[in-house]
């Protein structure tokens, strides 16, 4: 079992940048494959980015590559999200995830993942 807690969210301005940490607790982070995902408002539950348990390999939605970039800390037992440029569509609650199966895919599905954080809420003004 591990427990997951965000934290960096907040209001920002359009244009502006957030960078968003997830903090593992109960076992070692560096064995999960761990996904972003976020749920906008009125929206599905929807993948972000992937990043394999030793940092070395990274995945992210289309709309988000080049934005975002996810990154992992394994020594500090936590995973970030870096957010640039963002844009008052990014609004919404961000949740962290891990992929206990032992996979080596990187995978984008939220039905995959058997650990989640609380979430923490992300609000672009524009």
């Amino acid at each position: 079992q591990v427990t997951l807690v965000e934290s960096g969210g907040g209001l920002v301005q359009a244009g502006g940048s957030l960078r968003l940490s997830c903090a593992a607790s109960g076992r070692t982070l560096s064995r999960y494959t761990m996904g972003w995902f976020r749920q906008c408002p009125g929206k599905e539950r929807e993948f972000v980015a992937a990043i394999s348990s030793s940092g070395g390999r990274t995945v992210y939605t289309d709309s988000m590559k080049g934005r975002f970039t996810v990154s992992r800390d394994n020594a500090k037992n936590t995973v970030y999200l870096q957010m640039n440029s963002l844009k008052p569509e990014d609004t919404a609650v961000y949740y962290c995830a891990a992929d206990g199966s032992g996979t080596y895919l990187l995978r984008d599905s939220r039905y995959q993942y058997d650990y989640w954080g609380q979430g923490t809420q992300v609000t672009v003004s524009s």
